[in-house]
């Protein structure tokens, strides 16, 4: 029997970042061998019509996916395809390789199963990414390419580095996510501006076939949240992505916590909701919305789903859950649906808002 929680206790006596890179080589083996990578899929993945959608061109058999900052460098499509999810995020990346922040970088924060990360977008650059997606695109599952600055270029510039990643990967993916939120790259969230967001979607017109995301911050004001979110979406933005990490300390009283980077997890699960019953509010029916940041259970993703998202997104959970926590969230999601009375999921999205608007 597979128990989880034996080898999250041999991982948890390591250093966190390093703990992931054996996790990713463990991972890529499994692919490389058929028959351990068909065992997997069997074992994690569901066929649940009722949770299929067909989003903004491309197909998701359930609406669970793994969120950006996990996979940056594009090395863990298969594997992560065979546990289960219904699409897949790669990056954040940025046009030039870079280390990303001094180590350490990656703490957690575990009797409140979150994570608190300091990373700094460190990958591979545009040229190295892209050498690993082109082989596999079309990929079996949607995927994303989350995509930020260098943390060189001024921010004068920065509309620069995104263009230029918007152009070479509009081939090979099915959505950009718009990465200006992360608090780990110095003053980048200063571009989550009009100004900034006026310039980027007018440049992306016709630069861009692909559906793109903004994914915005936690910290931000409500009201700050609501109206970059809508003038976002009037430009041409598919849709938003609620929320990033938050820099938020006081919401963790963890020994474990630091006075820098940003916090995922549980302990942000609240205020993550928060922002998205307000985004959704205003944004529900007008683009496609994502709820992300301390999803860890199907009635943590069900109640999110109501409140107007079409995907949930996990990434400290799957640290704290396992590799089957796709599984668990569609399995119980399948069964609240039963639950009440909706043929489709499709159904109980945005079905509190609807509610309330009666």
């Amino acid at each position: 029997m597979f128990d989880y929680k034996n080898i999250r206790n041999i991982f948890f006596k390591l250093d966190p970042e390093q703990a992931h890179c054996i996790a990713e080589m463990a991972m890529r083996t499994c692919t490389a061998l058929p028959v351990v990578s068909s065992f997997i899929a069997q074992k994690a993945c569901i066929n649940a019509p009722e949770l299929m959608q067909s989003l903004l061109g491309a197909m998701y058999p359930n609406p669970v996916m793994m969120a950006g900052g996990f996979d940056k460098n594009a090395t863990m499509l298969r594997p992560l395809a065979a546990l289960g999810f219904g699409g897949l995020e790669f990056g954040t990346f940025t046009k030039k390789a870079q280390d990303g922040n001094p180590k350490p970088r990656l703490f957690r924060l575990i009797k409140e199963e979150s994570i608190q990360n300091s990373m700094g977008f460190n990958n591979k650059g545009a040229s190295e990414i892209y050498k690993n997606v082109k082989p596999l695109y079309p990929f079996v599952l949607p995927i994303w390419a989350n995509i930020g600055k260098n943390k060189l270029t001024p921010n004068e510039n920065a509309i620069d580095d995104y263009l230029s990643l918007v152009s070479k990967f509009n081939p090979i993916c099915d959505a950009f996510v718009i990465n200006l939120s992360s608090p780990n790259t110095p003053n980048l969230r200063e571009l989550l501006s009009f100004d900034f967001i006026s310039e980027l979607f007018s440049r992306l017109n016709g630069l861009s076939t692909r559906p793109v995301f903004l994914k915005i911050s936690p910290d931000m004001s409500n009201q700050s949240a609501v109206e970059l979110c809508k003038h976002a979406v009037n430009l041409g933005a598919a849709g938003v992505i609620v929320a990033n990490t938050s820099t938020d300390y006081s919401l963790s009283s963890s020994p474990n916590l630091k006075d820098f980077g940003g916090l995922s997890g549980k302990v942000i699960a609240a205020r993550a909701k928060e922002l998205l019953k307000d985004v959704a509010s205003e944004l529900y029916s007008k683009c496609v919305i994502v709820a992300s940041g301390g999803i860890s259970s199907a009635d943590e993703a069900y109640e999110r789903i109501k409140f107007g998202a079409s995907l949930v997104q996990v990434f400290s959970a799957f640290i704290y859950e396992g590799p089957f926590l796709a599984r668990r969230i569609n399995e119980g999601l399948c069964e609240l649906l039963a639950k009440d009375g909706y043929a489709h999921i499709s159904e109980a999205v945005g079905a509190l808002i609807r509610k309330n608007d009666a």
